[in-house]
């Protein structure tokens, strides 16, 4: 496929593609590098993966999915590979549609994979919950954001899906740091990590070619999802999210082709951190406002998001509202009290 004029965008972005590729489909972005898109079954429409040229073969980054359409377009995808093997496979972060298929494609090529250690780690563990009982603490934590008995029942149900969207992960990866510099196709990409979307996220950028892997630290048009765990309940990931943002800024020159996991690859780099930065700003004055009494964290989704929140989405509602009222506690602006039930309770400090 041939490259595709520029259509009209929003002031300030400039996306240099019309549209992205079918499925089993790529597109090259830059010289040897090609944009991939998978499907997903959830409310994005898909996922961008990215192939790389790398002497007799390529380095791929972040594999999709791990369910069935996925694996059947890997399987059938030797005109896009040139029967050329994918010879390393990096992975940005650890949500499933972006390690799905990094176990199955990495036997398969018999291919290192590359990844941070914390989120390596992290998908193991996940990993390895599908089949247990949903832990007390994780009840717990729930009912402390003010969930009823039948979403707690819901979670208990739920809980463990993760390693049903991926296959079995490797048993040994290749870790990335910080300032890593990765030959790939004859440059050299350097590793630069992001916090608070995931434990310790990996955008690869190569300064000579102006090109960013940014995965989902840097997307145009979604607002990364940046949330609470039970696993970690008193945690501060909006903090670490906007550090990783403003560091973001400061570093990559602003005519560098972004290239995200989802929408499509553009330039604006700063245009576009700057208005994540300044959204979250905004967000928190918003739920500050409504702590004039106490509320809990259910009782803020309406100055969180402009649509109702469906019953598949409140894990993930109720992690991005207690990102929201950690960081307002951190900022000195909030507290918050437990009753006798064990729900916390919100409030102007």
């Amino acid at each position: 496929m041939t490259e595709q004029p520029t259509k009209a965008i929003p002031a300030r972005l400039t996306y240099p593609f019309l549209d992205a590729p079918p499925f089993g489909e790529r597109l090259e972005v830059a010289p040897g590098v090609f944009w991939l898109p998978l499907p997903l079954s959830f409310s994005l429409a898909r996922i961008n993966v990215w192939l790389i040229r790398d002497g007799d073969g390529w380095t791929l980054v972040d594999t999709g999915m791990g369910d069935k359409t996925t694996l059947d377009l890997w399987e059938n995808a030797g005109a896009i590979l040139e029967g050329r093997p994918i010879t390393r496979i990096i992975c940005t972060h650890m949500h499933p549609d972006h390690i799905g298929c990094a176990g199955v494609l990495s036997r398969r090529f018999h291919a290192p994979l590359y990844m941070t250690a914390l989120e390596y780690i992290t998908a193991r563990v996940l990993v390895s919950d599908t089949g247990r009982a949903a832990p007390e603490e994780g009840v717990r934590f729930y009912r402390g954001a003010g969930w009823n008995e039948d979403a707690l029942e819901s979670y208990k149900k739920r809980f463990g899906g993760f390693g049903r969207m991926v296959t079995p992960m490797p048993e040994a990866f290749v870790r990335l740091r910080e300032g890593d510099e990765i030959e790939i196709g004859g440059q050299s990409w350097r590793v630069v990590l992001g916090y608070g979307h995931s434990p310790e996220h990996a955008c690869l950028w190569n300064p000579t070619a102006k090109l960013c892997i940014s995965g989902d630290q840097i997307i145009p048009r979604i607002s990364s999802n940046v949330s609470v765990y039970p696993t970690e309940p008193d945690s501060d990931p909006l903090g670490a999210w906007l550090q990783s943002c403003a560091k973001l800024l400061d570093l990559l020159p602003n005519d560098t082709l972004i290239l995200p996991a989802h929408n499509e690859p553009f330039y604006g780099v700063k245009a576009r951190l700057q208005y994540l930065i300044a959204g979250h700003s905004k967000t928190l004055d918003r739920v500050h406002s409504r702590l004039t009494e106490p509320r809990r964290a259910v009782d803020l989704f309406g100055a969180m998001f402009a649509r109702d929140i469906s019953n598949d989405q409140d894990a993930l509602a109720t992690g991005e509202t207690l990102a929201h009222l950690h960081r307002l506690i951190a900022q000195g602006r909030a507290q918050r009290n437990m009753d006798a039930d064990g729900v916390w309770y919100y409030q102007q400090a």
